[in-house]
């Protein structure tokens, strides 16, 4: 369940992407995420598609524990999910390359079939800052260098009449860096 603040957060958003016409929202199909999309698109009909596909990071054991006993109990896993993403790995959770596939899959497959111009993806940090990462070509190993991705960060994505992927917002401010990754797929994404 989102928190207060976390409810201020979305209606800052919500104000912050109000000019925009959204002809879909995808949503992960978590909680948090759909009372996020509630909040952003409450005065809407706009289509929403939940989807277990744009999930957070299934962390297994570590789900609904707190951080300092992760640290305690697992410092290995605990530090490498910070410093080394690209090494994370402990049993019955997803690694962060897996997460990325799951995330790309379905941010592809989103664009292969939305006859829409602008979409919403809401979802969460791992996920959304994995497929930036793909988008940007820089691999897991610097997934969490900046610019970080705080809650409720506004990304956009555009797609060109070329099929390149530009990243030309990241979590609220411009990005200069272009991407070249193609599709079949001519809308402007907006990640949230």
């Amino acid at each position: 369940m989102l928190t207060e603040e976390g409810k201020l957060q979305a209606a800052a958003l919500r104000e912050q992407i109000a000019d925009i016409s959204f002809g879909q929202v995808f949503c992960s199909s978590s909680l948090r995420t759909r009372e996020t999309a509630a909040i952003l698109f409450a005065d809407s009909d706009i289509q929403t598609e939940y989807s277990d596909a744009l999930r957070e990071i299934g962390l297994g054991s570590w789900e609904g524990a707190l951080w300092p006993e992760m640290q305690t109990q697992f410092p290995e896993q605990a530090e490498a999910f910070w410093q080394r993403p690209h090494e994370f790995s402990l049993n019955g959770a997803e690694t962060f390359l897996e997460v990325q596939q799951r995330g790309v899959e379905k941010f592809l497959q989103i664009l292969s079939t939305s006859m829409v111009a602008d979409i919403a993806l809401v979802s969460h940090g791992v996920l959304i800052k994995s497929i930036l990462c793909y988008l940007e070509q820089r691999p897991l190993v610097r997934l969490w260098e900046p610019p970080h991705l705080h809650n409720c960060a506004h990304s956009i994505v555009e797609i060109g009449a070329d099929q390149t992927m530009n990243i030309i917002q990241y979590a609220d401010s411009p990005y200069t860096a272009m991407n070249v990754h193609s599709t079949q797929s001519n809308n402007s994404v907006i990640t949230i």
